[in-house]
Parts: C-alpha cells; sequence; structure tokens
C-alpha cells in the first residue's frame, strides 16, 4: 500500500503542522483515532468507494458517524478528504500523524519480545530501566516469543538488546564455531 501512504503523507504533514502551531497534538491524535476507525469500518469502506454518492454525501456521512467530536478543522479536513477521493486515506494519516508525533515528542517506539507474558509491573520496571539505558522516553509493546526460551529482546530502532537464553546460545555457538 505504498501508494496510499504516498497520497496520505501530505495531509499528515499538513494536520501535523496545524496541530502544533495550535498546540493541539494530543487533541488531534484522539479525532484522526476516531476517524481513522470509522475509515477502516467495512460498511464505511464500501461507501467510500460508491461512485453513486458525491463527496459531499461522503462527507455528510462521515461527520454523522463522527459526532460532536468533530471541530472546525476536522470537519474541513473530512471535507477536502471527500472532495479529493481519499477518504480511504485517513488510517495511514493518522498513523503518519502519530510518527510525526512521537518524533516531535522524543518518543520511540520499542518492542520487548518475552518469553512469557509480563506483568503490568515488570513492564513499566523493564520500560522504565530502558528509557534511562536509552536516554528517550519510550512506547513498549511486548510480543510473548517461546522461541527465545527465557530472557528478553529489545529493538528500539535500529538498536537490538537481545539478553534471552537463546541468544545466549546463538552468541556461544558463534564463539566455539571461531
Amino acid at each position: 500500500m505504498a501508494e496510499l501512504v504516498t497520497i496520505a503523507r501530505p495531509y499528515a504533514e499538513a494536520v501535523f503542522r496545524m496541530a502544533l502551531e495550535n498546540k493541539a497534538l494530543a487533541a488531534w491524535s484522539e479525532r484522526l483515532s476516531l476517524l481513522s476507525a470509522i475509515a477502516s469500518n467495512e460498511q464505511m469502506r464500501a461507501c467510500i468507494g460508491n461512485p453513486e454518492l458525491s463527496a459531499a454525501q461522503k462527507s455528510a456521512l462521515f461527520k454523522s458517524l463522527a459526532g460532536k467530536a468533530l471541530a472546525g478543522g476536522e470537519a474541513n479536513l473530512i471535507d477536502v478528504l471527500a472532495s479529493n477521493e481519499r477518504l480511504a486515506a485517513l488510517p495511514e494519516i493518522a498513523g503518519l500523524f502519530e510518527g510525526l508525533r512521537a518524533a516531535q515528542e522524543g518518543v520511540k517506539e520499542a518492542t520487548i519480545y518475552s518469553a512469557f507474558p509480563l506483568d503490568e509491573l515488570q513492564r513499566k520496571t523493564l520500560v522504565s530501566d530502558l528509557e534511562a539505558r536509552f536516554k528517550t522516553r519510550l512506547t513498549a509493546e511486548v510480543v510473548v516469543d517461546q522461541s527465545l526460551i527465557g530472557g528478553v529482546k529489545i529493538v528500539v530502532g535500529d538498536q537490538v538488546l537481545d539478553t534471552s537464553v537463546l541468544g545466549k546460545i546463538e552468541s556461544l555457538r558463534l564463539a566455539l564455531k571461531n
């Protein structure tokens, strides 16, 4: 879907600039999340792709589903996207916006691969330790991967910290091979 991302990028950047100027990043984030959910609905996707509906009808339908959550800027965005037949790009716009917001706020995404499920206290402690190590705020996703045997493997951007049993076995195998 590279084409949809290419279409979505200028809209996401424009919305981000406007939200940044108005100091409304969190509000726009919530609203784009709602709009993305509406656009992702199977019935709504059918309406968006229906050539018998005009841009005004699609826009009005979208606004009615969003309800009172829409302010002037969001309503204008819906109108512009509908008139340019770009409503289907809303999930990508929301995703790109979140990436821009994270970069602005200095937050990086981390993926924690664990051999066993982590409870909330373990997750918070690990994320806190990782934030100190990487010197940045992190949003973490935990993925259970039983092939690790034990321990965790952490991916932050292009950096990997592998303290899993499988990783140590692999290191030992390479050391013995040399």
